[in-house]
């Protein structure tokens, strides 16, 4: 194992839990008054992403993007500034928290609407094709996406094409409060269903941040070396409510023996059980180090956010197109 790689993956995973639970925590003030989907529980898919993607890849979102963003180099305080409708933010304050975006960094966009990005994460790939080169687009989706045509569509479109894009399907077992059960066919799977399209299909333990990142390595691999598009499920579980900074097990539609249970499968106490073991004398002073210097950036932020301005009204109408 490359230890330095995982000390990386498990920094990024901190990082992303920081900046969530500091949203969670601050929310209840009203500050940030745009609704915010947290993926708490799920950091070990968007680490493994950061260390595979480049620069020059594209990538879109869903509605619970804030990790997405982060894991393609978005910037930091341009996001919370954004769920705080602030000027400084990455789109402008006009946004929030489902409208991410940052083309310098290849961050395309995020979208409220359930499969929305999808086809635009598709299109982003063809653009990369007639361009040239070994860039790709990536496509983040949950599991409910798989239960939208559009999918069917751009999956169709992406083999037929032979498009460099990889969907990534972070599969937390509920759309919203519905349950798998009530949704799909339990068999064969969703990355075996999606497989029978003809796209090069992989899963693995979304909670594992290795066995993430050794999955992500063979389907990049494979994409960036023009043999097509993959799709990729992850299994995971999101602690907090779908939409809010809150706990929801008491609505009764997941037991709290299944929330327990996902939670000690927590991603960054195992990554951090095993590089404990492993750095031995040096963990602790690594650890302590790199959790200090994250929490300063998260308070930096929203220090940096609460200071910001709002948008200009007269700014309102900049960037909208419309026939005279």
């Amino acid at each position: 194992m490359n230890w330095e790689v995982a000390q990386t993956l498990l920094t990024t995973m901190w990082r992303i839990r920081g900046v969530e639970e500091a949203i969670a925590r601050r929310y209840p003030a009203g500050r940030m008054r745009c609704p915010v989907h947290l993926s708490i529980g799920q950091e070990a898919v968007p680490a493994a992403v950061a260390a595979c993607v480049r620069r020059d890849d594209y990538a879109v979102s869903t509605h619970r993007g804030h990790a997405h963003y982060l894991a393609k180099g978005g910037d930091l305080a341009a996001m919370i500034a954004e769920l705080h409708g602030k000027a400084s933010g990455c789109a402008g304050g006009r946004g929030g928290s489902m409208h991410l975006i940052d083309p310098a960094v290849g961050f395309m966009g995020t979208s409220a609407i359930v499969g929305n990005s999808i086809p635009v994460g598709v299109g982003l790939a063809l653009a990369l094709q007639a361009r040239g080169g070994d860039a790709v687009s990536l496509v983040f989706l949950g599991d409910g996406a798989v239960e939208e045509g559009v999918f069917y569509e751009s999956v169709n479109f992406a083999v037929v094409r032979k498009l460099p894009v990889i969907f990534v399907c972070e599969n937390n077992l509920y759309s919203v409060y519905s349950p798998m059960a009530v949704r799909q066919p339990e068999q064969p799977g969703i990355a075996a269903r999606v497989g029978g399209l003809g796209i090069a299909a992989y899963s693995g333990d979304g909670n594992d941040a290795l066995a993430c990142l050794e999955v992500l390595q063979a389907a990049f691999a494979r994409v960036r070396g023009g043999d097509g598009p993959a799709f990729v499920e992850f299994s995971t579980y999101r602690w907090r409510e779908h939409c809010g900074p809150h706990y929801d097990n008491d609505l009764g539609y997941r037991s709290v023996a299944e929330f327990e249970d996902w939670q000690e499968r927590d991603p960054v106490v195992a990554l951090e059980r095993t590089l404990s073991a492993a750095m031995a004398g040096d963990w602790d002073g690594w650890r302590r180090d790199t959790r200090a210097a994250l929490a300063d950036e998260c308070e930096a932020a929203f220090a940096a956010a609460d200071a910001a301005p709002f948008p200009e009204a007269a700014t309102a109408y900049v960037g909208e197109y419309a026939t005279s």
